[in-house]
């Protein structure tokens, strides 16, 4: 398996793409901490690994919280006694043109999309560096890479994570610490469920492979960068979006 004893963090895995990181991160072997601020949601993926003969540890999280965080690094050093690999994906919109956008949603998501992101890629770079190993992912978005109409301050947090990554990157590749970003594509999460089908025909017609993205399509690429296979891989943003140029 390809990531046999190895311990890794999954944000946002209650639901989505975490969700789907998490099932197949287990699948492979790893031992997973299932980390949401849902904890109706990471108890129930949580019982999905281990009833299937996977390790979890469902920890409650807030990640635009620095004790939250703490806590949960905590948690997971005292049940796995290592860190090998993080996947910062939890993420929120609260989306609005520029002139109506309040300063409440811009704030409830720059903290969350990059705060967050920033305070457990701190928090694991220190255990990692002190390894001398491990691979952080950072979820960023094609949006962080082209805009999207309505979503001024999701933009800024996913342009901010690749910007965060590729710097991270030339200061722990020295310590044996890759990191990487996935920008994905529009995937079938439920962020998607409120969208128009119109406006996902349309989103369809602009992707070459004309199909929008799955969350397992994501989880697939985040094992890839958390597996040995990439070991030789860091400072990249790997768009996983079935070729889409523009929004």
């Amino acid at each position: 398996m390809r990531l046999q004893d190895k311990v890794a963090i999954v944000t946002g895995a209650g639901q989505g793409i975490g969700r789907a990181t998490a099932l197949t991160f287990a699948r492979e072997g790893a031992k997973v901490v299932v980390a949401d601020i849902n904890d109706q949601t990471i108890q129930s993926v949580a019982e999905e690994i281990t009833s299937s003969g996977g390790q979890a540890l469902p920890v409650q999280l807030n990640v635009a919280s620095s004790e939250s965080v703490d806590a949960m690094i905590k948690a997971t050093m005292d049940w796995g006694s290592r860190l090998d690999v993080l996947v910062n994906n939890a993420g929120i919109t609260k989306d609005a043109r520029l002139q109506k956008m309040s300063e409440d949603q811009w704030d409830a998501v720059i903290n969350v999309n990059l705060k967050g992101v920033w305070l457990c890629g701190k928090a694991a770079a220190t255990i990692m560096a002190e390894q001398g190993s491990g691979s952080i992912a950072n979820a960023s978005s094609i949006t962080g890479l082209y805009g999207n109409f309505g979503q001024s301050n999701y933009a800024a947090t996913k342009g901010g994570v690749i910007a965060m990554t590729l710097t991270w990157a030339i200061e722990l590749g020295p310590k044996g610490v890759r990191v990487n970003a996935i920008a994905p594509g529009f995937t079938m999460t439920p962020m998607l469920e409120t969208v128009p089908e119109k406006v996902l025909d349309d989103i369809r017609g602009k992707t070459p492979l004309r199909r929008l993205g799955t969350p397992e399509d994501i989880a697939n690429a985040y094992l890839f960068l958390a597996s040995d296979e990439s070991s030789f891989i860091t400072g990249q943003v790997i768009s996983v979006s079935g070729g889409i140029l523009r929004l």
